[in-house]
């Protein structure tokens, strides 16, 4: 049996990856830190997943085994022998696997092996392929990059799986248990893959992929923060309560219409595949047996408040293509007010706001210029949130 090294036991890894994997009839190989789920995958073999929404399945995803990332010479070896790897590891950990998966090349290259390996990025990551191609070479001798160059593929992925954190006592002991939605597309960057293209469930080759890059980020990652920030102020928890709020619903959509446009006029996208996008992710959004939470989708904003991020870039490609992101700003105004207690990021961004002003933190976090025609309307919405709630 063919083997498939992931990198990353989480969410995405058992909750979507490894399904296509096993699918495809694989035998998936995890490579993780957490000793429990570690431990949990060698001594069954296999992984609970399951999939939620208009009906409930219960799946038993086999030939699975995990190998701890601690083992760098287990990781090189897996790595060696593996026909296809993957990651979805976090940007801030991506450094970290690239010397394993640097030290798993070498020892393909030492022993001799000749067929291509492919590397899908399941990163939020811009240019995650130039990422962990320089990051890679870094960990490696000079003598080793030709074969780099010639026999590894970078190849970037777009994850639209929508999978919640599994609440507090549902795994009933299971730490490998995941939670997901039915949707299992994964497209994927057909410029990046050296040779044939492996066969795996789901897998669909794009070309122009930094179009359905952007769809992804400001279509299905907007349409998300857009919904748990609007939602946190009403008091919601889960987010297919924003999006069934009728107030909410009509921002969402006209937010969506506004980025929708300018991607059309920007990547040729037809408008009827923008809209059908659009009302199939909205339709996802409202997946309740999901329990999809405001804190999950809402946490970290600074991040998501970043000048080429979900929100803000949204709102300056609208700008680009002369739509006034009238709704999109609105999103941003209730992404900086967002505090939810339980977030740290919320709490650093309010503390920065009250002690440096909101137009440093327009220049800062969002690179906006507080002057622009962007930054007045953006700041026009944030006063409105706050009169509305009584702050100022």
């Amino acid at each position: 049996m063919d083997k498939v090294i992931h990198f990353g036991a989480g969410s995405v890894g058992r909750g979507f990856l490894g399904e296509l994997y096993s699918e495809s009839g694989y035998e998936v190989v995890f490579i993780d830190v957490k000793e429990d789920v570690i431990s949990a995958l060698n001594r069954e073999g296999l992984y609970r997943l399951r999939i939620v929404g208009e009906r409930t399945e219960e799946l038993t995803i086999p030939n699975v085994r995990a190998v701890s990332a601690k083992e760098p010479d287990a990781v090189a070896r897996e790595v060696s022998e593996a026909i296809l790897v993957s990651t979805a590891v976090g940007n801030n950990v991506l450094g970290a696997v690239a010397p394993l998966i640097a030290r798993g090349i070498i020892a393909r290259k030492d022993k001799g092996a000749k067929a291509p390996l492919n590397i899908i990025i399941c990163e939020n990551l811009m240019n995650a392929s130039k990422v962990l191609y320089d990051l890679v070479r870094e960990n490696s001798p000079p003598e080793y990059y030709s074969y780099i160059d010639e026999r590894v593929g970078f190849v970037e992925a777009v994850i639209g799986r929508m999978i919640p954190i599994v609440p507090p006592g549902v795994a009933k002991g299971d730490p490998t248990l995941v939670i997901a939605e039915a949707y299992k597309e994964l497209p994927v960057d057909r410029s990046g893959f050296v040779g044939q293209i492996p066969k795996v469930v789901g897998l669909i080759p794009k070309d122009n992929f930094g179009a359905y890059v952007e769809r992804k980020l400001f279509i299905h990652n907007g349409g998300h923060a857009i919904s748990a920030y609007l939602g946190y102020r009403k008091g919601y928890e889960f987010i297919y309560q924003a999006v069934e709020d009728g107030e909410i619903h009509i921002i969402l959509r006209a937010a969506l219409d506004e980025v929708g446009r300018a991607l059309i006029a920007r990547h040729k996208f037809a408008p009827q595949d923008i809209s059908d996008h659009i009302e199939d992710l909205i339709k996802r959004f409202k997946n309740k047996p999901l329990g999809d939470t405001i804190f999950r989708v809402g946490r970290d904003p600074i991040r998501k408040l970043g000048p080429n991020d979900r929100l803000v870039g949204g709102a300056k490609t609208a700008y680009q293509y002369g739509i006034v992101p009238d709704n999109l700003s609105l999103a941003v105004a209730a992404a900086l007010s967002y505090d939810h207690p339980d977030d740290a990021e919320a709490e650093k961004l309010q503390e920065k706001i009250e002690k440096e002003g909101l137009d440093r933190v327009l220049e800062d976090v969002c690179q906006v210029e507080p002057k622009s025609d962007l930054g007045r309307l953006i700041k026009e919405k944030y006063k409105s949130l706050a009169l509305r709630s009584g702050r100022v």
